[in-house]
């Protein structure tokens, strides 16, 4: 499907949809990329100010760093990790109680070049009652693969060569039955010999893997955001943003390319996160000039998506926003830290914190933990008034979002798994 944006948006009434899709099937909070809803946000758990080594319930060396985030369900953690040394990329299970092993599975991968903050295994995975879908690159394949909870590979489906300069860095999402991957690749900033990617938004049966539809976009730079679902009256929106297309919404039923509204400038790393009617997305660059831009998602085909407002200073480009009320809480990647009205972009406070980050913040109760690359933990209050709690050393680089579910916090730091026991809200 060509990216005909303006013919579309004239023919397309969202009226005539099919019924709303459920938003998960998953009905864990942090079953996926920032938990429930990618929101980032836990009321289950009650955070301590700060934590040391002691404190942890388990350890668990991986043998290597990586950045993919883990999830957990029923009592169980699973995430990806890469085995370099034997060329080989695994999807693993522990128990949460214990950190005891569950299961591993293994399977080949070619080396291939990487952004110096990226790693082999770099998505998250989604987990519902029944599977665990994990998604990976490399330069000739891109897959997606199906597990039951028990590590038996249900289905697995490859989408070809992957196009990049940085690497994979998406991770897979569940609405209804189909299971979303958002297959952005490289056009532009390509060496001598490269063959620009193909950039498109992939559907497929959750039981099965066949494909459902596959929608072109504009491929420019590749870019990372997991899709938000948006569901209005009477109908769902998919929801993403990329270089190319900007912000834009797509038929979850079809593919068909709803909408789109080119307020992006650079590569779009963070994922989407709706706000009522609002999209909210951000895009920069290693070298800065980021910006966070709103915009309002048309209802039917009478309405163009329209700009809300736009943040130029303190934006995020790696790290994902956190949704708490209407407050949206974010970090910059060189370590200025906001809140902002969510329905209106008023920033509430801004405010230098230190450091570099990639991983996404989180909100558990009303504390907001930001985490940076070298694994300093500030702890702020997520309230309309700056308060720093704590800034404390986790002792290893972080690059991967923590999972808050139940009383525990698993974490990546370094070459290892944590888990820390906190009381149960």
């Amino acid at each position: 499907m060509k990216n005909t944006i303006g013919s579309l948006l004239l023919t397309c009434c969202l009226a005539s949809f099919p019924a709303s899709i459920p938003e998960l099937i998953s009905a864990e909070p942090w079953a996926r990329f920032h938990g429930l809803r990618g929101q980032g946000v836990s009321d289950d758990t009650i955070l301590p100010v700060s934590w040391s080594e002691a404190d942890y319930a388990w350890t668990r060396g991986l043998g290597a760093r990586d950045v993919g985030s883990p999830v957990v369900y029923g009592g169980k953690v699973f995430y990806l990790l890469s085995f370099p040394e034997d060329n080989r990329i695994g999807v693993q299970s522990l128990d949460v109680e214990t950190g005891e092993l569950r299961w591993t599975r293994k399977f080949e991968q070619t080396s291939h070049h990487l952004h110096k903050r990226n790693t082999f295994a770099s998505s998250t995975p989604f987990v519902d009652e029944a599977f665990v879908f994990v998604a990976w690159s490399e330069p000739e394949h891109t897959f997606l693969k199906c597990f039951d909870h028990e590590g038996v590979e249900i289905w697995s489906r490859d989408f070809g060569r992957w196009q990049s300069q940085h690497g994979f860095g998406t991770s897979p999402v569940v609405y209804g039955d189909s299971v979303f991957l958002f297959n952005s690749q490289q056009a532009e900033q390509l060496k001598p010999g490269e063959v620009a990617g193909e950039s498109r938004m992939i559907a497929v049966d959750r039981k099965t893997g066949v494909t459902k539809w596959q929608a072109e976009l504009d491929t420019t730079r590749s870019c990372y955001g997991v899709p938000a679902l948006y569901q209005g009256p009477g109908a769902s929106q998919l929801i993403d943003a990329n270089t190319g297309n900007g912000m834009f919404g797509l038929d979850p039923k079809t593919g068909r390319l709803l909408w789109s509204l080119k307020v992006f400038e650079m590569r779009c790393c963070s994922t989407p996160v709706i706000v009522g009617d609002l999209a909210v997305a951000s895009s920069g660059s290693g070298g800065g000039g980021n910006h966070l831009v709103a915009v309002r998602i048309p209802k039917d085909s009478s309405e163009q998506p329209q700009q809300v407002y736009r943040l130029d200073r303190g934006a995020p480009y790696v790290p994902t926003p956190v949704l708490k009320g209407n407050r949206l809480f974010m970090v910059d990647d060189k370590g200025v830290a906001t809140c902002l009205s969510a329905d209106s972009g008023k920033v509430i406070w801004a405010k230098r914190v230190g450091g570099n980050f990639s991983a996404s913040p989180v909100v558990v109760g009303k504390r907001l933990l930001l985490i940076d690359l070298d694994g300093q933990a500030t702890m702020l209050r997520a309230g309309d008034e700056y308060e720093k709690l704590a800034k404390f050393s986790l002792g290893g680089p972080v690059g991967a979002t923590p999972a808050v579910v139940d009383g525990n916090v698993i974490l990546r730091v370094g070459e290892r798994l944590v888990c820390l026991r906190c009381k149960h809200n």
